[in-house]
């Protein structure tokens, strides 16, 4: 009985052990590169000077989001899911996904037209997610 009551005990302990080293383990996501976000996001903002580029800034504001989303390890198979996981960390989830949708149309629709406020509307909801993971 007693033999019982020791490996019990031990065993007990044991678990907690190997269950707080792995709870210790996990750690914070390192902060982002807050330089390599502002150098993408200005050469991005480059874009915006010219018409015909409008498109190509959305897009690449879409891509910038989704490298701040996977290096800050949201889940998710697709930046749709990752915009979910990461929606209590955001503070504008319908700007967000304005930008995130047009760039969609833009990738998967022919003849987008596209407006000066369009784009802005984009840009600014992508714009503030990654101030709010860090990443401006």
């Amino acid at each position: 009985m007693n033999a019982l009551y020791l490996a019990i005990v031990a065993g007990g302990i044991l678990l907690l052990l190997v269950m707080s080293t792995g709870f210790l383990l996990r750690r914070k996501p390192k902060a982002l590169d807050q330089a390599y976000y502002n150098e993408r996001w200005q050469a991005l903002q480059k874009l915006c000077k010219d018409k015909s580029t409008w498109p190509l800034a959305v897009i690449d504001a879409d891509k910038l989001l989704d490298d701040a989303l996977k290096r800050k390890h949201y889940k998710g198979k697709t930046m749709g899911e990752r915009l979910v996981a990461a929606q209590r960390d955001i503070s504008d989830n319908d700007a967000v996904w304005f930008g995130h949708k047009l760039r969609n149309r833009l990738v998967h629709e022919s003849n987008v037209k596209l407006s000066e406020r369009d784009v802005k509307d984009a840009l600014v909801g992508i714009r503030a997610v990654l101030k709010d993971l860090g990443a401006l």
